[in-house]
């Protein structure tokens, strides 16, 4: 009894970050959506109605891609909370993290997330790769 007493605090210590870091293309499918995932990346189209909330999740660190204005708001773990608000074109560097978030707004908002995968560093060998063809990007920013 006192071994299974002591393993207790244990396996929770395993279960609890697992739990805690909830995929949310799994616990909230109505808002998250995969658009295209390899071993480098996962893709995922994040849309939310006016007012509507999530469930706690976590992310990898990831880019946001702003589709449309966005109002809202992130609720964290230990209960303090942070606005959020970023105009249509937008592009913002987002570190890794456990968040609930929030529509605030009376509008909709719609974001592209590229979470990371694997080691934050990749070595390329010099030469081992030709530089990308830059005639032929697809951005929005890219000069006519």
């Amino acid at each position: 009894m006192r071994r299974a007493f002591l393993l207790v605090p244990f396996v929770l210590a395993l279960v609890a970050p697992s739990v805690l870091a909830q995929d949310p293309v799994k616990v909230d499918s109505k808002h998250y959506t995969v658009e295209f995932e390899n071993s480098e990346v996962r893709v995922l189209r994040i849309k939310y109605g006016p007012h509507e909330k999530s469930v706690m999740h976590g992310h990898p660190n990831a880019v946001a891609i702003f589709i449309t204005d966005i109002n809202g708001k992130f609720t964290f773990p230990n209960g303090s909370t942070q606005d959020v608000n970023s105009k249509a074109g937008e592009t913002r560097w987002t570190p890794a993290g456990l968040h609930l978030p929030e529509n605030t707004s009376d509008q909709p908002f719609e974001v592209i997330l590229v979470e990371l995968k694997g080691k934050a560093n990749h070595t390329i060998k010099r030469g081992a790769n030709k530089p990308a063809d830059t005639n032929n990007a697809t951005s929005s920013n890219k000069k006519q």
